[in-house]
């Protein structure tokens, strides 16, 4: 008996030590966890093979998803805004017939991100945030410096560059650019300018109640069968973002998220605009036509977007207190582009690139816009709030059109009339003041 107890109470001890020990290495990694969460950055990573917009076959079980072209993209010709259904991504090569193949292929680059990942690095030691499949390939990732290094002398990795914050860019004006008597009635008048056209908005969101965006007192919108966007419901309201103005919403903030700066009850889990920045850009591109504009009870006339019948999709990268991470605004470029948009504008620029970021026009950034083009959409972005000095420009990639600011006729002419009755001319906001 006494030695039964013994036995008994020396297994009982060695249980004892070896949950002890267990104890200890689950504390030793969870440890790990944290010191590598706190050391983490997000890294854009850039890795050997092509990308949908370009793949044109040479993987074992994979068909082409590009399309041989010799075509010269003229950014002058008319064509261009429709150049999307015949280059790369038409019926053909992207849409209906071969959508399978495309979506064969996106799953086989995004298993390769995966299996890279868990080769080189445990299992919750690192958060993949993104797949860059139909622009770029490659993939956003939350890890420590060291684990970066690991990755940059990996085989078949092109490029591990840490991601970068960027910031927002940004009612006569049809008139001022001479529109009603030029490009309006090419197009069928203001009634129908940018018919069929879809714009994307990498930008801060949408307000889609706005008078801008409303489809009542407008003639109904047809279907448009080459756009595939999806439009979100908001998590709060439960209502849906999309009109048939408005016909793709969604936001991207994973990079945001993973770097600890995205707060929900400011920013939005949604693509609900968080500053109207997004709203704003959306309105002047492709905003409903006379829509009157009142504040503090005065009438400033009626604006109107430069194409009012075009279709807005809100692809939300960029918030209200930090802006964004290149890491989301790829991810949004690269679902537009997919989704079918014909344009697609970036108000947005960089704040200042890392020191470990490639400043040519090999970045991922500047390599998603050069697919894009491929791809045929038109791709607009901000110049930039700088300048007017040397060195000023931030959108200064070469496929693109660089927009800048321009100085335009809008002046408030004014009269100031004195209690003598002496007038005085400068410049006032909506009427005359007068001071006795």
């Amino acid at each position: 008996m006494e030695q039964i107890l013994w036995d008994t109470r020396r297994t009982l001890g060695t249980r004892s030590v070896n949950m002890r020990a267990m104890e200890l290495g689950c504390a030793v990694v969870v440890l790990f966890s944290l010191l590598i969460a706190g050391n983490a950055e997000i890294y854009i990573v850039t890795v050997v093979g092509e990308p949908v917009i370009s793949y044109k076959g040479g993987v074992p079980g994979f068909e082409a998803t590009a399309v041989e072209s010799d075509e010269t993209i003229d950014v002058t010709r008319k064509w261009l805004l429709t150049y999307w259904q015949c280059l790369f991504f038409s019926p053909s090569s992207f849409g209906n017939s071969s959508s399978e193949l495309v979506t064969s292929y996106s799953r086989h680059l995004e298993m390769k991100h995966d299996m890279l990942l868990s080769l080189l690095f445990e299992h919750g030691t690192y958060k993949k945030l993104y797949s860059y499949r139909h622009l770029i390939n490659g993939f956003a990732v939350h890890i420590s410096p060291e684990q970066a290094e690991v990755l940059r002398q990996a085989p078949g990795v092109k490029s591990v560059e840490r991601d970068w914050k960027v910031r927002r860019l940004t009612t006569h004006t049809p008139q001022f650019l001479g529109l009603p008597t030029g490009v309006w009635p090419t197009g069928g008048g203001f009634d129908r300018a940018g018919e069929d056209i879809v714009i994307g908005f990498v930008d801060s969101g949408i307000f889609p109640h706005h008078p801008s965006f409303a489809t009542h007192n407008v003639e109904p919108y047809g279907p448009i069968p080459k756009y595939r966007g999806k439009c979100e419901v908001d998590p709060d309201t439960k209502r849906n973002f999309c009109n048939g103005k408005i016909v793709g919403a969604q936001h991207f903030a994973e990079a945001a998220i993973a770097a600890g700066s995205f707060n929900p009850s400011v920013d939005f889990a949604s693509p609900l605009d968080g500053d109207g920045h997004g709203s704003h850009t959306a309105a002047i591109a492709a905003g409903n036509n006379g829509i009157p504009v009142r504040m503090h009870g005065y009438e400033f006339g009626k604006a109107s977007g430069m194409a009012p019948r075009a279709r807005v999709a809100v692809y939300k990268a960029l918030y209200r207190l930090f802006g964004g991470f290149v890491a989301d605004v790829v991810a949004a470029i690269d679902q537009a582009v997919h989704d079918g948009v014909d344009i697609l504008n970036l108000s947005v620029g960089p704040n200042s690139p890392p020191a470990t970021t490639k400043t040519t026009f090999l970045n991922p950034f500047d390599a998603a816009l050069l697919s894009a083009v491929k791809a045929g959409v038109f791709v607009a972005q901000a110049a930039g709030n700088g300048g007017p000095f040397p060195k000023s420009l931030l959108s200064y990639s070469p496929w693109i059109a660089s927009v800048a600011a321009a100085i335009d006729d809008r002046r408030y002419k004014n009269h100031l009339t004195l209690g003598n009755g002496k007038i005085l001319p400068g410049i006032g906001l909506s009427r005359k003041f007068y001071i006795t």
